[in-house]
This record gives structure tokens, C-alpha cells and sequence, in this order.
């Protein structure tokens, strides 16, 4: 321990590290681990000088009486038949006070089957749609398990001890954001490294004080990798969200370097969420996973429970003249419309502006910031429609999306849900309209058989056509 800690300061060591194939040299800055709360310091205010002693005279601080340590009384949640509680999975206290925070009550299915295994440190692989709940499943068990096992000794900066690889900056912004929820009660600190954002304001973040939870997408870590500002030997979850679209995005091989730089399988947890589970999908759970358990949560729940879906026959002259109408309408309160291209997108944006309407544009051309200063627009309302592309369109968190509407039917029958499970969350309601004309009504056959029902197609509605 000595020898590690003398080489990192003089930038000639090398730590230990957890396994071979996870050996990283290099130097680090060492910053000793400590407690998030620094010691309250009384201040003490001198009275004027008296006239009869010419002495000051202090005024004592009153002492207050300590604040209740919060405890699981303060946040009861009944028993019910059927239903799992946060209560029932023995949680760390200062990760249930998030809990309590956010109002979770019940674990949702992914969080019901999965906790129960990945609390105890087991790998997991879950089939699950955004908007099951899948994010706080990995969240809750990375955080539980470092509140559990806290570190020993000194620590380093650049030096995570969990990790989560996702495609998307907006993917990765919403995950880091749900984090800082869960953990702020924790002490336990969260890094986002995402392309299309300052280098070096993110190296700060890391640099300045010890890091728990790094959120990142692949090409951004590698970047901090190549640099020698990160490394992954230490990292003892990981965890590989959306693992087919990262398929589908090319992102694999960057991310088989990554997981390289990690200790061996059998010496790290690993958890691994797709949407689907293609045999792509399957080797490589198989390559990252040591003796996982499997759950599934079937899309056509996710997709059709609170989601009213309609599938309007249009002509592709029609579809503009549709939209235009249907964002006039008082029940169109909050809109994401997609499109498949980002040409179409852009096209459809500036119509839409130049018509009056408080649209914003999510696609892959959009600077970073531009995007995220447009999502908050959206979430506070002072935007009305956002038009999106599908991969910028998988980081959308927002509740309260009224409508969703596929301006053109999606390629892929997975983005179909995707899409639509933009509206429709957290136990509310919503409405999917699709737009079906002559040159893409044939992908609604495979739309239906991954539903397992068939989708209703109509005409619009007379006021929609006018």
C-alpha cells in the first residue's frame, strides 16, 4: 500500500489492479476519501466595546437542537398482495431517504425481478423497454452495494468504483440526473462524461474530488482512457444499458475495449439491459457475464397498457396537413413527433416554426448543448412540440407527454416502442398516432406481430383533413 501510494505521487507507479486484464499504469492525483459533510463550524460575532470595561464581550451562539436522523418511519408504505416495497429489499437507510424523496412506493416488474438477485451480487441480463423502471433497478443496486462495501483506506481520483455505458448523451444525462436523485442522501458522487461537451470541464469534475458513479458513452470514455485521465481497475459494478442499440449504433467494438479495461468477470458485477435479445446480444452477455439470471418483461405490456395507440391512412401529401391540425387541438398539450431521417427532421422543424408553432429539434446534427438547453425547454413547457430522430430520441425523459406521433412508420419494429413509450409514463396515460401512407404502410405487419395484436387503421378524423 505504500509503494502504491509513493509511486502515484510521484507519477512513477502503477496501481494494483484487480486483475490482469484490467492492468492500467499511470500517474493519479491521490485525494483521501471523506465524509460528503465537513464539520460545522460556530461563528462568533464580538459585541461593541463596553464603556465601563473597554473589553469585548462575545456573544454565544445559540445551541440548536440536532435535526431527527431520518429513519424508515418516516416513509410507511403498506403491504399489498402482489406488490414488492422498496422496504422488503433491506436497503441501505440514506438510499431508501431518495427513495422516500421521489415517492417510490412499489418496485416496478423489472425492479421486482431483478433487485431481489442483483442486490446480492449476482450479473443480470433484463429484456426491458425504456420505461420500466430499468434505470432505478441498476441505480438502486450500484448505490446499495457502495453504501454496503465502502472503501478502505485511501482512494484516487480518476478512479470510479461503478460504471454505466450507454449510447446516447441524452440517455446518459437522464441516467446521471435519476442517480443524483437516488443518492442525495448518500454522500456518493456521479461524473457524466458525454462527446459534444467541454473536455476539460469534465476532467475538472473528476479531478477535483473522488468519483463513485461514472455515466458515460463509449466514444467519450475512451477518450478520458486514451488520456490517462480515467481508469477502470477499481470498478467493481458495471453495468451495459441498451446493449442492441449500441449493436445497432456500431458501438461494440468500443465498448469490448472498455470492458477489457475492467477487472476480469468473475471479479466485478455486471448487469446487461436490451430491449431484445438477439443471439448478437446473447454472445456477448455471454462474454461479459458470469453466471447471470435472466429476466424478461414483454414489450407488448410496456407498449399497449396506458398507451391509447391510433394509425391514421394518409397520403404523404396529407401527413403535414394532419400534424398541423391535430398541435391545434387543446388535448395536444405535449408533442414528440419522429421522423426517420435526419433531413426530415429538419424539414419538418423549420415548417413547423415558420407556422408559429413553439417546436424544438433533437437529432444527432444539433450541438450537445443546444440539444439539452432544448430538452429543458420541453420539460418546462416553454416549448410545445419537440421533432426527434430515434437515437436522440431514446434519452427523452420528460412526463407529461400528451401525444407522440410517427410522422413516418419506424424501419425497426423495436423503435416503434420505443417511441411510443415516450408518452404514457409513470402510471399516466397517453396517445400514439401513426402515420401510415403508400410507401411505408409495409412495415406495419411486423409492428403488429412484435405487439402480438393488430393495430386498428383508420381515416382521420374530418377536423384533422380541413
Amino acid at each position: 500500500m505504500i509503494k502504491r501510494l509513493v509511486s502515484r505521487i510521484v507519477g512513477k507507479g502503477q496501481p494494483k489492479p484487480k486483475s490482469a486484464s484490467a492492468a492500467e499504469d499511470g500517474a493519479k492525483a491521490a485525494q483521501p476519501s471523506s465524509s460528503p459533510a465537513e464539520t460545522a463550524k460556530t461563528s462568533k460575532r464580538q459585541a461593541p466595546n463596553s464603556a465601563k470595561r473597554g473589553a469585548k464581550r462575545q456573544r454565544k451562539a445559540k445551541k440548536q437542537a440536532p435535526a431527527k436522523p431520518w429513519s424508515l418511519d418516516d416513509f410507511p408504505v403498506e403491504p399489498q398482495e402482489g406488490q414488492t416495497r422498496f422496504h422488503d429489499l433491506g436497503l441501505q437507510v440514506e438510499l431508501m431517504h431518495g427513495i422516500a424523496d421521489l415517492g417510490f412506493k412499489y418496485c416496478s416488474p423489472i425492479q421486482a425481478a431483478v433487485l431481489p438477485h442483483t442486490l446480492q451480487g449476482h450479473d443480470a441480463i433484463g429484456k426491458a423497454q425504456t420505461g420500466t423502471g430499468k434505470t432505478a433497478a441498476f441505480l438502486v443496486t450500484i448505490f446499495n452495494d457502495l453504501l454496503s462495501h465502502p472503501v478502505e483506506g485511501e482512494r484516487f481520483t480518476g478512479e470510479p468504483r461503478a460504471l454505466v455505458i450507454a449510447p446516447t448523451r441524452e440517455l446518459v444525462m437522464q441516467i446521471a440526473a435519476d442517480a443524483e436523485d437516488l443518492a442525495r442522501h448518500t454522500g456518493l458522487q456521479t461524473a457524466t462524461l458525454i462527446g459534444g461537451m467541454d473536455y476539460q470541464k469534465q476532467l475538472n469534475r473528476l479531478s477535483r474530488s473522488v468519483v463513485d458513479l461514472v455515466v458515460a458513452t463509449p466514444g467519450r470514455l475512451l477518450d478520458f482512457m486514451g488520456r490517462r485521465d480515467l481508469f477502470l481497475d477499481q470498478i467493481e459494478i458495471l453495468v451495459l444499458d441498451e446493449a442492441d442499440r449500441m449493436l445497432d449504433m456500431g458501438f461494440i467494438p468500443q465498448v469490448k475495449r472498455i470492458v477489457r479495461a475492467t477487472p476480469r468477470k468473475e471479479d466485478r458485477q455486471t448487469l446487461l439491459f436490451s430491449a431484445t435479445f438477439t443471439q448478437d446480444i446473447l454472445n456477448l452477455s455471454e462474454q461479459w457475464t458470469y453466471e447471470p439470471v435472466t429476466v424478461e418483461i414483454e414489450p407488448d405490456h410496456v407498449a399497449t397498457d396506458t398507451v391509447d395507440q391510433k394509425v391514421y391512412l394518409v397520403s404523404s401529401q396529407q401527413r403535414y396537413k394532419v400534424l398541423a391540425n391535430l398541435l391545434r387541438s387543446p388535448e395536444a398539450s405535449s408533442v414528440i413527433v419522429f421522423a426517420n431521417r435526419r433531413d426530415q427532421v429538419r424539414k419538418l422543424h423549420e415548417r413547423l416554426r415558420k407556422a408559429g408553432v413553439a417546436a424544438g429539434i433533437l437529432s444527432g446534427e444539433v450541438p450537445q448543448a443546444k440539444r439539452t438547453r432544448t430538452l429543458e425547454q420541453f420539460k418546462q413547457g416553454e416549448i410545445k412540440v419537440l421533432v426527434a430522430t430515434d437515437v436522440a430520441g431514446r434519452g427523452i425523459h420528460v412526463d407529461g407527454v400528451s401525444h407522440v406521433v410517427n410522422y413516418n412508420l419506424p424501419e425497426d419494429p423495436e423503435d416503434y416502442v420505443h417511441r411510443i413509450g415516450r408518452t404514457g409514463r409513470a402510471g399516466a396515460t397517453g396517445t400514439s398516432i401513426s402515420f401510415a401512407s403508400e410507401d411505408d404502410a409495409f412495415l406495419l405487419p411486423d409492428i403488429e406481430v412484435l405487439l402480438g395484436s393488430p393495430l386498428e387503421c383508420t381515416h382521420p378524423p374530418a377536423e384533422l383533413l380541413s
